[in-house]
């Protein structure tokens, strides 16, 4: 699994996770999954997505690892009675998106695998374009 327990220590607490998870592994795990989509929606067209939800331990991107468990606490929050804690989840959600916007935009670069063909060459990559001088004919 790409999200450990250890993971969500770092944006909510073991008792918080609880209440949030409804103490359910099979309710975590969908929006584990529902957070690695949403992720993978941004990533898709420049990179890697299965390397990158692949990688296991420190090989992997710890944004992505803070990100998709913010995501998944977000989806988890969204089902709790009376909006309970639903604030911060919201405020981090946002926070989240934003910056896979940016890093669709190009102004976020993360050290993430480049999605790549089948020989090696970087797919979708950019490309150089331009024209020639523009003619004028002034007789």
């Amino acid at each position: 699994m790409f999200i450990t327990e250890e993971d969500y220590q770092v944006v909510v607490g073991e008792n918080a996770l609880k209440v949030i998870s409804r103490t359910s592994t099979e309710n975590r795990t969908n929006a584990e999954h529902e957070a690695q989509e949403e992720i993978a929606s941004y990533l898709r067209p420049k990179y890697d997505c299965p390397a990158v939800f692949a990688a296991e331990g420190e090989k992997r991107n710890r944004l992505i690892v803070m990100f998709t468990c913010d995501i998944a606490l977000y989806h988890m929050a969204a089902s709790l009675p009376q909006n309970m804690g639903i604030e911060i989840r919201k405020e981090r959600y946002e926070r989240a998106v934003k910056w896979l916007e940016g890093v669709q935009a190009g102004k976020i670069v993360p050290d993430l695998p480049v999605l790549t063909d089948e020989n090696g060459e970087i797919a979708n990559g950019s490309f150089i374009y331009g024209c020639q001088k523009k003619q004028r004919y002034n007789w």
